[in-house]
C-alpha cells in the first residue's frame, strides 16, 4: 500500500516439493450417532489474589478460550461433548475420561485426562491414539485476572484464543489457529497446521518466540516499536510496516558428532526495528510474515 511504510523482504526458496492444499476432511463424527452434552461451570481461586497467578490449560479435543477480566477468580466454562457409536461406549468415555482441576498456590491447573495419555501428567507426556468408539471434546471459555501467566494448549477440533491479559505466555496448537489481542508480556506461541495472529497492547516485555508450519505468520505492535526481529519462512514473503535495518547474520553453530565436525545455520535473518530491543522470531514454512503497525 502506498500511502504505509511497507518494506518487503522477498526470500526466494529452492526447495523440491511444497505440500498441496488440501479440502478439508469428511466429518469424522458421522460415525457416532450418539452425542451427549453436559455444561461444566465452577469459580476456583488464586491462593494469593494479590499476586498474579498462573493458568495452565491442556487440552486435547476442542478449542480453548482465554481472556482477562477485572475480576480476581478464575471463572471456567467447559462445554462437555461425548461423540461415541453406543449408548455403552458413552457410558465409557464418561468413565474414562475426565476433567481434573487442581487449585495449588498460584496456579490453577486444568487438565483432560484419558487413556489418550502416555505419561505423567506434566512430565512430557505424549498423545497415543486409538478407537475406543468414542470421542471427549472440551470447548473451554475462561475468564481470569487481567495479570495471569497462560500456559494452554489443545491438539486437534478447535482454535486457541487469549485476549486482554498481561504475563508470560505460552501458547500451543497443532490443528488449528492461534490467536492472541491485546495481550502484553513476552513468550512463546507454536501452531502447525493453521494462522498465527498476535496482537500486543504495549511492547514485548522480554523475548517472544512465534512458529507455525502451514499459515500465515501476522504479529501487530503499536507505534514507537523498538525490537530486533529473527524472521524465516521457505514458501513465502515478509512484510513491514516499521522502517527496519538488516542485523549481521549469525555465524553457524559448530558441533561435532562421532568424531565429525559440521558448522550448522538456523537459516534465520535478522532486522531491527528502532533502536532494537527485545528479539521477536517469526518463523513459517508454508506462508507469509507479516509485521503490522497496532491501529486504535
Amino acid at each position: 500500500m502506498s500511502h504505509r511504510n511497507r518494506v518487503a523482504f522477498v526470500l526466494a526458496v529452492a526447495l523440491a516439493s511444497s505440500l498441496a492444499a488440501s479440502a478439508a476432511p469428511p466429518d469424522r463424527h458421522r460415525d457416532y450417532p450418539v452425542q451427549k452434552k453436559e455444561d461444566i461451570l465452577k469459580t476456583l481461586k488464586f491462593a494469593d489474589a494479590a499476586k498474579p497467578g498462573e493458568l495452565i490449560v491442556d487440552n486435547v479435543f476442542g478449542p480453548i478460550k482465554v481472556e482477562g477480566y477485572g475480576g480476581r477468580d478464575v471463572v471456567l466454562v467447559a462445554h462437555k461433548t461425548i461423540y461415541a457409536k453406543t449408548e455403552d461406549k458413552a457410558a465409557r468415555a464418561q468413565e474414562e475420561v475426565k476433567l481434573d482441576i487442581l487449585e495449588k498456590g498460584r496456579t490453577v491447573d486444568i487438565y483432560v485426562d484419558g487413556p489418550f495419555r502416555d505419561g505423567e501428567r506434566g512430565r512430557g507426556e505424549r498423545h497415543s491414539w486409538h478407537d475406543p468408539g468414542y470421542e471427549v471434546h472440551y470447548a473451554f471459555e475462561i475468564k481470569v485476572p487481567f495479570k495471569t501467566d497462560v500456559a494452554v494448549s489443545t491438539v486437534t477440533d478447535g482454535d486457541v484464543e487469549v485476549k486482554a491479559v498481561d504475563g508470560e505466555f505460552d501458547v500451543h496448537n497443532v490443528n488449528g489457529k492461534i490467536l492472541m489481542s491485546d495481550v502484553s508480556g513476552s513468550g512463546q506461541a507454536r501452531t502447525v497446521n493453521g494462522p498465527l495472529t498476535v496482537g500486543f497492547r504495549s511492547l514485548p516485555g522480554g523475548p517472544c518466540s512465534f512458529n507455525t508450519v502451514n499459515g500465515d505468520l501476522v504479529i501487530l505492535l503499536p507505534d514507537g516499536l523498538s525490537a530486533d526481529f529473527r524472521l524465516k519462512t521457505f514458501h513465502g514473503e515478509i512484510y513491514s510496516d516499521f522502517p527496519v535495518t538488516a542485523l549481521a547474520r549469525r555465524p553457524a553453530v559448530r558441533e561435532e558428532s562421532k568424531g565429525k565436525f559440521f558448522y550448522k545455520s538456523d537459516r534465520f535473518f535478522g532486522v531491527r526495528a528502532g533502536k532494537g530491543g527485545p528479539e521477536i522470531a517469526l518463523d513459517t514454512m508454508n506462508g507469509d510474515i507479516l509485521i503490522k503497525k497496532k491501529t486504535a
